[in-house]
């Protein structure tokens, strides 16, 4: 497989994917970025919480 029909190949995997949009209907952005600002919250606060030492 050469670069350029590598490059044909993604290119036209591209444009494919306009027409759906890629989401899917059960996806909520605000719940996705809701949920991952809480993880990292749980994470940065795991994190403080073992740094004791300051």
């Amino acid at each position: 497989m050469s670069l350029t029909s590598t490059a044909h190949q993604l290119v036209t995997l591209a444009s494919e994917g306009g027409e759906s949009g890629g989401n899917h209907e059960s996806l909520n952005p605000y719940l996705t970025g809701g949920g991952a600002f809480l993880a990292l919250l749980l994470l940065l606060w795991i994190t403080t919480s073992f740094n004791r030492d300051r």
